[in-house]
């Protein structure tokens, strides 16, 4: 993560602000929710749902291989995607225990 001293913080904090960046474009958002959808698919099939460029749509599924929201096989010449679902589960308890701490406070914060 560069400069950031990232050393300084926990793996689980390090983990879910990967996880979090590579949810920080609307385009990786569309291809979460488009393989969601359908279950596996194509890179052809994702390029064909969005209003992007092959070249860009493979760049944006890199990053979220990568942080390892999504998982990928070769089959023959094309690429099969679909949701790692542990890191999905990590997203799911990070932001489960938020809520679970903000129902506990109820106070009136600023």
């Amino acid at each position: 993560m560069g400069a950031t001293k990232t050393e300084h913080f926990t793996d689980k904090q390090n983990q879910i602000a990967i996880l979090a960046k590579a949810l920080g474009h609307p385009a990786r958002i569309a291809i979460i929710e488009y393989l969601m959808k359908v279950d596996t698919c194509i890179c052809g099939d994702i390029v064909d749902k969005l209003p992007l460029a092959q070249p860009t749509v493979s760049q944006h599924l890199k990053e979220l291989k990568n942080a390892g929201l999504i998982k990928g096989s070769i089959e023959g010449n094309s690429i099969c995607y679909c949701i790692d679902e542990k890191a999905m589960k990590k997203l799911q308890s990070y932001f489960a225990g938020i809520f679970v701490n903000l129902e506990k406070k109820k106070s009136n914060c600023c």
